[in-house]
């Protein structure tokens, strides 16, 4: 394993399990995700200091409902369960889990009975963010003791009785979120005061595992490296040229839906600063070829995705010995596009660097971020030596501006929206903004308005501005852009973008909405 101090979690299905593991690492303890059905054996060989046992979308007693190994808690491990892991690993030590006349869904006040390891200087009242329907009855059937309370769920928190021989803490509600104002204390308290965890893990030892974990997969082979300039792939390429040197090929694809002057900053920036070996290949009439006539987003997603292949399929002929495609794909692209351990997450958006690759291409798949949030990214690649400028900079999606052009992709809407991208940037980085935000683009949208230039009636296209300020990309709030920037950036496109005489806010959060658009 990376280190070894690890507390896995069990997966079930819930859309933060893995902000689970990304708030145990915050503590300075690693965490990896798991299958919900792995075995007692399987765990033991991983030596945890600790097992969480995830949320998930489903009841204990429904049909299908991902279950685990009941031995899991006879470990002699603390077990940690939330939410549908309480529920789980309660139903299976004999207590009742049934449907509650009272769900709750959002903030709930949360009373602490029992001052134990678990609410160690956690406020006897505090505020919780629940999303459940069953509950927890019979606690006695299963040697445990009520620890706190909510006003529609008597047993909100759980742990086993003294007399019990598991060591098992269950808690109803979501302590990963930061909506559960002490819920990271909550964790904490799990790590270190019923764990006993040192806490010694950091980014470093992480990047010296995964090149030893890239070398030994690779081995002598040659390793091609999909580079798009933007931090997900600059750290990758980073991570592999730290890993195996100059086997490493990068070939960076103009797909004709790149920002504004993208190729040429990827070309120096590579080039000179990292010395890789970079092969650029323009194949942006294939791509725009396969997008005529397109409107639906998944299409694209899917005809972009396989032109992808394609190209490298082509490039990498002209690349002796290749044998390993490395792509830097994290966690929040396989759980968008339901690829979850316990094959219960929901499938929001397809991405293209997601689910492997046909086995007509030939390549092994290398994703060494495949764990990864987007912040811890970023502190890999500060730990790597990458530039800031690279390290910081806002994401951009795989498929490009075919995503941010909602309908028909053509190029002449593409230019349009270049303009009005290039100038919302500028407008953000001059406002001091940047860096304060998370990510900031404009979308075309496929609706035009009337409007008024001089004493002429225009009917032209409208423009919506995003910008968000999020975490982990998981979940975000819409950014409070001062007025006066966004006056000056929608009067700057109006007036210097030809064919826009309409620009919109977007103010919607994530969820429901997503970041992107399509």
């Amino acid at each position: 394993m990376i280190h070894d101090e690890i507390v896995p979690v069990l997966d079930f299905g819930s859309q933060t399990a893995q902000l689970i593991c990304r708030r145990v690492r915050e503590a300075g303890v690693f965490s990896v995700l798991v299958r919900p059905d792995i075995t007692p054996a399987e765990l033991s060989a991983m030596r945890p200091r600790g097992i969480i046992l995830s949320g998930g979308p489903a009841s204990v007693y429904d049909d299908g409902a991902p279950s685990m190994d009941p031995g899991v808690l006879e470990m002699g491990v603390p077990v940690l369960g939330i939410c549908y892991g309480m529920q789980l690993a309660c139903k299976a030590m004999g207590a009742r889990v049934s449907r509650s006349d009272n769900r709750e869904f959002g903030r709930a006040s949360l009373d602490v009975h029992r001052r134990s390891a678990l609410f160690e200087a956690i406020p006897e009242r505090t505020t919780v963010w629940m999303s459940h329907g069953d509950q927890i009855s019979d606690l006695d059937a299963a040697q445990l003791e009520t620890l706190a309370s909510t006003p529609t769920c008597p047993f909100a928190a759980a742990r086993s009785r003294e007399d019990s021989d598991r060591s098992f803490f269950g808690v109803q509600f979501h302590p990963e979120v930061t909506h559960t104002p002490h819920g990271v204390d909550i964790l904490r308290n799990f790590l270190y005061e019923i764990c006993g965890a040192d806490g010694n893990w950091r980014m470093s030892e992480f990047a010296e595992a995964k090149a030893a974990e890239v070398r030994q997969q690779v081995g002598d082979k040659r390793v091609i490296c999909g580079l798009s300039g933007g931090v997900d792939s600059s750290v990758t390429a980073a991570l592999l040229h730290m890993a195996i040197g100059d086997r490493l090929t990068c070939v960076f694809v103009d797909n004709g839906l790149l920002r504004k002057n993208e190729r040429g900053l990827v070309e120096t920036t590579f080039r000179d600063h990292f010395k890789l070996d970079l092969r650029v290949v323009d194949a942006s009439e294939a791509f725009l070829s396969d997008l005529a006539g397109v409107e639906d987003p998944q299409e694209k997603r899917r005809r972009i995705g396989s032109r992808f292949i394609d190209v490298f399929k082509e490039s990498a002929e002209d690349i002796p010995d290749a044998h390993f495609l490395a792509q830097g794909t994290l966690y929040p692209d396989v759980i968008e596009s339901g690829h979850g351990h316990s094959g219960h997450a929901a499938n929001i958006k397809l991405h293209h660097n997601v689910g492997g690759l046909p086995e007509e291409l030939g390549f092994e798949l290398v994703e060494p971020m495949r764990e990864l949030f987007k912040d811890e990214v970023r502190k890999l690649g500060e730990v790597l030596g990458v530039p800031d400028q690279i390290v910081w900079r806002h994401p951009f999606p795989g498929p490009g501006l075919a995503v941010r052009v909602l309908g028909e992709v053509t190029p002449d809407k593409l230019h349009v929206l270049r303009e009005c991208d290039e100038i919302l940037l500028e407008e953000i980085v001059a406002a001091g903004l940047y860096r304060k935000t998370s990510q900031v683009f404009a979308v075309l949208l496929p609706v035009k308005s009337v409007g008024v230039m001089g004493d002429g009636r225009t009917y032209e296209s409208v423009v919506a501005l995003r910008a968000v300020e999020t975490q982990d990309f998981m979940t975000a709030d819409w950014a409070r852009i001062p007025y006066d920037v966004l006056a000056r950036t929608s009067n700057r496109i109006i007036n210097e973008v030809r064919g826009v005489n309409r620009v919109v806010y977007d103010i919607s959060s994530k969820p429901p909405a997503t970041i992107e658009w399509e």
